[in-house]
């Protein structure tokens, strides 16, 4: 099915997302949206899915124009859509996921609960997506919720797909796989739409490429240009694409794990056994493949895992003893892996989740009550320094970017003090401006002296960020290898082969 998006213009109040935008995907083409974040691409993807009226412009199917007035309208018409946001009931088990707004019966008044089972088990199995149709969805992890939402969209045999920021929450080997089908997908006559930042997946994938700065299209490229020509074209300025960092003067060790081990609510150990320690000045970066103990280590560091043995130590004082607020207080500064369920309160205003963890503290209060002057000039100072894009210091975060979401996080935590930073996946949804602004943040940390945890899954920031690399596998250390280790040598660690000295 041939898709074509003709004078496409979304305003919000006196802020235009899209102006004028024409888009043309063929049938069994990949088109992919590249883009800054806050670009207008997720809101031109919505205004085709229904969720957004356009105040101008047409949606034309093989020639014919359509209007939809809301997602079910798009579905109807051969539109599937992959959001950017998962769109899953985290109560329900994968199968109930499935089901919803589209309830297979054995007859009138009965569910067929055994035909969404099936289908996630056909889908599973032709992709190789692992997803047990009965797990609930509160028990997954975040890259196996991104797989639920793909085999949602592939069980509605969408002829147009939109994928939207799909392997922001992927790590690298489960973004080749999706890669794989993508391609398997255009051969039998899907047509995608790719939406994304990272260049790397967008000149690997894709047929055509689309840039949107702004909220209007302001170029088309071939898959066979370079990283610096798309990344010009995205900011509108040359982009240092590498991390520009001195080789670390560490100093002594600070923070210290040891013998740290965390057990989950049915008595296995998550983290098995785990120590290392990082110095003044040095940057540690955890690799490996999701769900082998990272997120365990990152929430056990803050102090929300209950069930634990062992210490961690900063400074000489122990965290594990200390609640969340204090060790807070105590200088630790923390970006979650997960920004929209532990990161931020999407009903607050920007304004209002910037000074989340230090409503207590002056200026932003005193004697009980807020200073919302004080408030609102660090939230101003927040949007320009990290190029939040937004109306408005008032909207809530919720309705922000992914992107801008994060962004949000990062000024927060990076906006104050710190005698430790520790941060998971820390550039995930960011495009490739924001990516080299917090990198020079995270380096700039380090070089003031602080020691610097970080967990990511990108494989290029592992090695270009951190100045000691440890891999885990199973809560449990594989080694830890400098920078100039290989992908076939970090590799091979995240598939549980240990490192030998």
């Amino acid at each position: 099915m041939k898709l074509e998006l003709r004078g496409i213009t979304k305003r919000f109040g006196n802020f235009t997302a899209n102006d004028q935008i024409n888009l043309t995907v063929e049938e069994g083409e990949i088109h992919s949206l590249l883009g800054e974040n806050g670009a207008g691409k997720s809101t031109l993807m919505n205004v085709l899915y229904g969720l957004y009226e356009p105040e101008e412009g047409q949606i034309l199917l093989d020639g014919v124009a359509r209007k939809f007035s809301g997602p079910g309208d798009a579905i109807d018409a051969g539109i599937g859509m992959v959001h950017q946001h998962f769109m899953l009931i985290p109560v329900f088990t994968v199968a109930e996921n499935l089901m919803l707004g589209r309830e297979p019966t054995k007859w009138p008044g009965r569910l067929d609960l055994n035909e969404a089972r099936n289908r996630v088990r056909d889908i599973s199995a032709r992709f190789g997506f692992h997803i047990d149709p009965d797990a609930k969805i509160e028990d997954l992890s975040v890259g196996q919720q991104q797989r639920v939402e793909i085999i949602k969209a592939l069980s509605q045999e969408a002829s147009i797909l939109v994928l939207d920021e799909p392997t922001a929450v992927l790590t690298p080997q489960e973004t080749d796989e999706l890669m794989t089908i993508m391609d398997e997908l255009r051969k039998e006559g899907t047509s995608i739409v790719f939406i994304s930042h990272k260049l790397r997946e967008v000149r690997q994938v894709s047929d055509k490429i689309s840039v949107i700065r702004r909220g209007k299209v302001v170029g088309e490229a071939e898959p066979t240009a370079s990283n610096e020509e798309l990344a010009s074209l995205m900011v509108g300025r040359s982009v240092g694409l590498t991390v520009d960092k001195a080789p670390a003067t560490p100093g002594e060790p600070v923070f210290q794990v040891q013998n740290l081990t965390v057990f989950g609510k049915d008595g296995t150990a998550q983290i098995d056994n785990l120590s290392f320690e990082i110095r003044a000045g040095e940057i540690l970066v955890v690799a490996g493949v999701q769900g082998n103990g990272q997120t365990q280590l990152a929430e056990a560091i803050l102090g929300l895992s209950e069930n634990t043995t062992g210490s961690i130590l900063l400074d000489g004082k122990d965290l594990l003893t200390e609640s969340v607020r204090k060790t807070l207080d105590a200088g630790l500064g923390f970006v979650p892996e997960d920004r929209n369920a532990d990161g931020l309160v999407g009903e607050f205003t920007i304004a209002e989740n910037v000074i989340l963890d230090r409503l207590h503290h002056e200026p932003f209060s005193k004697n009980m009550a807020l200073n919302l002057k004080a408030i609102r000039e660090f939230a101003d100072k927040a949007v320009s320094d990290f190029d939040i894009r937004t109306p408005s210091i008032d909207t809530p975060a919720g309705r922000l970017s992914g992107g801008n979401q994060q962004k949000v996080v990062l000024a927060r935590e990076l906006g104050r003090e710190l005698k430790m930073l520790v941060a998971s996946q820390p550039t995930r949804g960011l495009d490739v401006g924001s990516i080299e602004f917090v990198h020079k943040q995270i380096v700039a940390a380090r070089d003031s002296g602080i020691p610097v945890l970080i967990v990511s899954t990108e494989l290029d920031e592992v090695s270009q960020l951190g100045d000691r690399i440890m891999v885990m596998y199973g809560g449990r250390s594989m080694g830890i290898v400098p920078p100039t280790a290989t992908r076939e040598e970090l590799g091979k660690m995240m598939a549980g082969v240990p490192h030998v000295q």
